[in-house]
């Protein structure tokens, strides 16, 4: 399979699955060595979870059936740029690649403005539309200074 082969299939799924009543119409596949290691569909309507999304649920999706956090080496063929979260995902999984098919712009014409999630995320934290206040945070440092001194920790 190629690059334009697994990107058919996201967006197969995308069409499918959307037609099944699960969500919005995105798909994404998790390729790795040339076989798919992954899939995943909008699941946000079906599972009412909020960050059901296709690339997240693909890369739950690749971690389960690689038994690992970490996929590099992979690729992720998404039928849609990502929005903020699911590109945060993809580099938490260490992905080495991402290709994908409609572009924010287009999933703006059908009422889904990422870009308005962009903008937000891009802001300083106390500059947001969404209030933020830190507390308590030499008692999260506490925890933070147990982990790094764990001798069995595993770096992620």
């Amino acid at each position: 399979m190629n690059d334009a082969d697994f990107m058919r299939r996201a967006i197969a799924l995308a069409d499918e699955r959307m037609r099944a009543g699960e969500g919005g119409p995105f798909g994404a596949v998790i390729a790795k060595d040339g076989r798919i290691v992954g899939e995943g569909w909008n699941r946000v309507v079906a599972t009412r979870d909020p960050t059901a999304h296709a690339e997240v649920v693909a890369i739950r999706d690749a971690c389960a059936r690689l038994g690992t956090f970490d996929l590099s080496g992979a690729t992720i063929y998404t039928s849609c740029e990502p929005c903020p979260m699911c590109l945060g995902a993809m580099l938490w999984a260490r992905l080495d690649r991402m290709c994908y098919a409609a572009d924010r712009a287009d999933a703006a014409k059908i009422g889904f403005d990422d870009d308005a999630f962009y903008v937000e995320v891009a802001k300083p934290v106390q500059a947001r539309n969404f209030p933020a206040e830190r507390l308590l945070a030499d008692e999260a440092r506490a925890v933070f200074a147990a982990w790094f001194a764990k001798p069995d920790r595993v770096p992620y």
